[in-house]
């Protein structure tokens, strides 16, 4: 139940900025930003998940290209022994190779930013759906982009959209500080709220927790990435 904040510049080719919070099993090893696939993908940075060896986030600075995995329902059963990993979906994706279904895999929202555009490309087990992001401030999490149904997304899309300002290119701590600030109070909420998005949602059902937040820019010849991992799991601090 990861989130994403983007906010896409209104000019073709300006590119986009980015606030994503990673939940997951606390007690599934992974490794923070860094260079993990030298062989396969050189030059890509990511946050690896060591038992699958894919990637939650990944970046091609040199090719300006980032994607985040998100993970959403399925609408049709697959067993579990059949489904391939999705770890690998960011790391092609940034490859210049993106999904094209139908996967033998569990459902997700796959969010591909380069400077020319963005976009979400969603599966459900039965069907891939892509869906271009507008220019302005958005938020996906585990259904459709900027869907008012996610309680986080109707609680905390307006005080993002609000503090996204204009900074230019190449001044990230003009807008990454200020969404920082909304993430921190967001975090008022109790993590098993509905509406919170650094979450526990072991009372939802699931053993996933908040354990890091990474913001990132993406402009026409820069790629910026910078990760902070969260002390205690779920919490704030």
């Amino acid at each position: 139940m990861c989130t994403v904040v983007i906010d896409v510049a209104p000019s073709p080719g300006a590119g986009a900025r980015l606030l994503a919070v990673r939940d997951e099993d606390p007690d599934r090893p992974w490794d923070d930003l860094g260079e993990w696939w030298p062989d396969a993908h050189p030059g890509v940075i990511g946050i690896r998940d060591r038992r699958a060896g894919g990637a939650w986030l990944a970046a091609d600075p040199a090719a300006g290209r980032l994607a985040v995995l998100l993970n959403r329902a399925d609408v049709v059963d697959l067993p579990q022994d059949g489904a391939r990993s999705r770890g690998s979906l960011a790391l092609e994706s940034v490859a210049g190779r993106s999904p094209d279904g139908p996967l033998p895999m569990h459902g997700f929202n796959l969010l591909e930013v380069t400077p020319e555009g963005s976009r979400v490309l969603s599966w459900d087990g039965a069907q891939l759906r892509e869906t271009a992001v507008p220019a302005g401030v958005h938020m996906i999490a585990h259904d459709d982009l900027d869907d008012p149904g996610t309680a986080r997304i109707e609680a905390w899309l307006p005080r993002f959209a609000a503090s996204a300002g204009d900074a230019p290119a190449g001044h990230a701590s003009a807008w990454d500080e200020r969404w920082v600030a909304v993430l921190a109070e967001s975090a008022s909420l109790s993590p098993d709220d509905d509406r919170a998005i650094v979450r526990d949602n072991r009372v939802h059902g699931y053993p996933t927790m908040s354990l890091l937040f990474c913001t990132a820019e993406v402009a026409s010849g820069s790629l910026q990435v910078s990760s902070r991992v969260l002390t205690d799991p779920g919490h704030w601090g």
